[in-house]
């Protein structure tokens, strides 16, 4: 504290009393032993730091950070990592969404596209790659070429591309077969079916020809032969005879409308099998599973096959 008695003092109090102060504007500074009023009536200094804050830093910069002057971008602005399989798979999606688009795509047009770092990237089309789901080849380059090899360019495969978006390939069969009922009347669908089911028959009699005559054997052999062409069939015996189970039907959604096509199937099994059978459910009602019943006793009359149909639903 200041003495007013003292030379010091004096002397700064005499500057202070040439200086005007407005009764609006707060000194910086505070001095109890001013007799200026204005003076004495202040309890702190004022805080005159200044604080210089650069736009998008962190407030609170770790101290490692602070340690080593890193220079790491804000948070807001560096990538984040995607390492969730629900990321992966989101990311893959897109690349997917590019490359049906753009047909093919090199690893540094893809990152750039959408924002991935080539580390990034590459990961995600190495996993694709195992899954079979793209291919890598390299890009054909027009004109003059430079040093070193061209850059890979990456495709979907039919099996990836076939998974993308809804194909109409049903929607077009029935719209092709209720042309020709239209056109042809009911004995067109009947014909129409057991043309498309003969080149499959042609195909398991092959498959059935070591099987023998009994009619369970055979239907393992026929199951067999089913599950290759992509129907996911087994045969087991139950206490009246046997039955043959298809788990998946190619064209349940045509059927559904069309019954003619599970018919032609079952009038096939039932010659294959060499005895009648009898259909108990099918996809295409409704059911989980193709369920043809194949009876143990042999037909009442010797090379006369007779098929029985579910026609309840």
């Amino acid at each position: 504290m200041l003495e007013t008695g003292n030379r010091a003092g004096r002397f700064t109090e005499r500057i202070l009393r040439t200086v005007v102060v407005p009764d609006r504007v707060t000194p910086p500074f505070r001095w109890l032993g001013s007799p200026d009023p204005r003076l004495q009536g202040l309890v702190e200094l004022r805080n005159v730091g200044v604080v210089k804050k650069a736009a998008g830093l962190p407030e609170h910069p770790s101290a490692a950070d602070s340690a080593a002057g890193s220079s790491t971008p804000p948070a807001s602005t560096r990538p984040v990592a995607d390492a969730t399989p629900s990321a992966d798979s989101s990311t893959r999606s897109r690349v997917t969404q590019l490359l049906l688009e753009r047909r093919a795509a090199t690893a540094a047009q893809l990152g750039g596209a959408l924002g991935l770092s080539p580390a990034a990237i590459r990961r995600h089309l190495d996993a694709m790659l195992a899954d079979g789901d793209v291919v890598a080849r390299e890009q054909t380059v027009r004109g003059h070429r430079g040093r070193g090899r061209p850059a890979k360019v990456f495709l979907l495969t039919d099996a990836a591309r076939s998974r993308c978006g809804t194909h109409h390939y049903d929607n077009m069969a029935t719209a092709a077969l209720r042309w020709i009922a239209r056109t042809g009347g009911p004995r067109a669908v009947e014909e129409f079916a057991a043309e498309q089911v003969a080149a499959l028959e042609a195909r398991c009699q092959a498959a059935l020809a070591d099987a023998g005559d009994d009619p369970m054997a055979r239907a393992e052999a026929l199951a067999a032969a089913l599950t290759a062409e992509g129907y996911a069939a087994s045969a087991s015996t139950i206490a009246s005879g046997g039955q043959l189970c298809q788990h998946h039907c190619p064209v349940a959604h045509v059927a559904a409308e069309f019954p003619a096509l599970c018919e032609a199937e079952t009038t096939v099994i039932s010659r294959l099998v060499g005895t009648h059978v009898q259909r108990l459910a099918t996809i295409a009602h409704g059911d989980g599973v193709c369920t043809t019943h194949i009876p143990g006793s042999p037909p009442a009359q010797s090379g006369t096959t007779v098929t029985t149909v579910r026609t309840d639903r």
